[in-house]
């Protein structure tokens, strides 16, 4: 048999192992695991991030302010949330390198992987849980990926897989601030002490297999193996966790949520996001918002992906307006909160899409707000709109400020110009 079958075999079995487990692990498919970062105390001062992202995109000319620098002028969409204008950064100009494919880009917002639609391609880890695999550990909940109507999510981890969305607010409250039976916790503990032990057992065959195998392939599975190890012990701070109290929160449980409009669907979530940080049982969140029906918004009587497909119709902008203004007041009532909460300076806010503009699917000049984390804002950063720049750096200014020192992320080219610490 050639080595390649017996391998492909082997590692086969190997999932379904895990999967017997109620646990997903990929096996190596790159030839070495990213290095470690390193921490530094001096740089950690933001703690959390929380990335929202528009399945629909924005209106380019409602959301881009007239000038540059400080001095700008509010743009439409701008003009409800200028009592934060200090608190976050308008960037304009900007966008993934080598992203396309209109929709379907969606898996590259928080990742900035570049894609080549109409081929197999496979996706890096994204933003989000590059910071949780680092620093998830001091919580209870590593990360949160939520959508709003949907299980899609641009949350990835480093074997490319997509992580699946909780799209229920009920549940998600549920499982954040409402205790577990006794019962239940055990139930938790034993499936987590499974996990680990059926690792313990494919570890100790991957070790075996390395012997068997040439050089490249005995470094991938070397990485996996410390993989499985870090997994390992995420699953043991995991157990000791299920035996603790959920934190209580005076934010009454969700009863229902409305199907017809988007805005409070978002603001639900967020209202959730907010009392998980507050409460520190998380602090590396997305939430997709995907575009559900809006004809609960006043004025509105057309879906949302229709209105995003506006052809430059008067009509159609007139209530994609709508929508959008909508959408961006939510996401600046949430920075109300954090602030008022003395938490926006610890937290990194960031509100984009894949799409600068849906109405054609393009992927250039992506909309993006930025706010808190301790950065100096209350400013445009307007870079070229024919000659976008790479968004990938804010990524990378984004991780340094946790204290995550890499040199770079995705297609980044250095920290992003213009945007400094306080």
């Amino acid at each position: 048999m050639p080595m390649s079958t017996f391998t492909s075999k082997r590692f086969l079995s190997r999932r379904a192992l895990l999967r017997n487990a109620g646990i997903a692990l990929g096996l190596p498919m790159l030839d070495a695991m990213t290095p470690a970062f390193a921490v530094t105390k001096e740089a950690k001062t933001a703690k959390r991030f929380v990335g929202v992202s528009l399945a629909l995109g924005l209106h380019n000319p409602n959301l881009v302010p007239e000038g540059a620098g400080k001095a700008y002028k509010p743009s439409r969409y701008l003009s409800g949330i200028q009592d934060l204008r200090n608190d976050f950064t308008v960037i304009s100009g900007s966008s993934h390198p080598g992203v396309t494919g209109g929709h379907t880009a969606e898996g590259s917002i928080f990742s900035a992987c570049p894609n080549q639609r109409g081929t197999t391609s496979r996706n890096t880890i994204s933003l989000d849980q590059l910071m949780a695999k680092h620093l998830g550990h001091e919580t209870r909940f590593p990360s949160l990926v939520l959508n709003t109507n949907g299980q899609n999510s641009p949350s990835y981890t480093e074997n490319g897989s997509m992580i699946p969305a909780e799209n229920s607010a009920m549940r998600l409250f549920t499982r954040l601030f409402v205790n577990d039976s006794p019962s239940e916790q055990e139930r938790q503990a034993e499936l987590i002490r499974s996990g680990r032990s059926v690792m313990d057992i494919v570890g100790a065959e991957a070790k075996a297999l390395q012997r068997e195998v040439g050089a490249g392939d005995r470094d991938k599975l070397d990485s996996w193996f410390t993989s499985v190890r870090e997994l390992e012990q995420r699953l043991a701070a995991n157990e000791a966790w299920t035996h603790k109290p959920k934190p209580k929160v005076k934010l009454a449980p969700p009863t229902s949520i409305p199907r017809d409009n988007e805005a409070v669907v978002e603001r639900i979530f967020l209202d959730i996001i907010h009392a998980a940080l507050t409460t520190d049982s998380t602090r590396f969140i997305t939430l997709h918002v995907t575009g559900n029906a809006v004809n609960g918004i006043e004025g509105v009587d057309e879906s949302y992906h229709n209105l995003s497909h506006h052809g430059m119709d008067d009509e159609k902008l007139a209530q994609l307006s709508l929508v959008e203004q909508a959408v961006i007041n939510e996401w600046g009532a949430f920075l109300r909160r954090l602030k008022t909460s003395a938490l926006l300076d610890e937290t990194m806010v960031l509100l984009t899409s894949n799409l600068g503009n849906a109405s054609s699917h393009d992927n250039k000049n992506m909309p993006v707000l930025f706010a808190g984390g301790g950065f100096k804002h209350g400013q445009h950063l307007a870079f070229d709109q024919k000659d976008n720049y790479p968004l990938p750096n804010l990524y990378l200014s984004a991780m340094h400020r946790l204290g995550l020192q890499d040199e770079s992320f995705a297609t980044s080219s250095g920290e992003m110009s213009g945007l400094e610490m306080v």
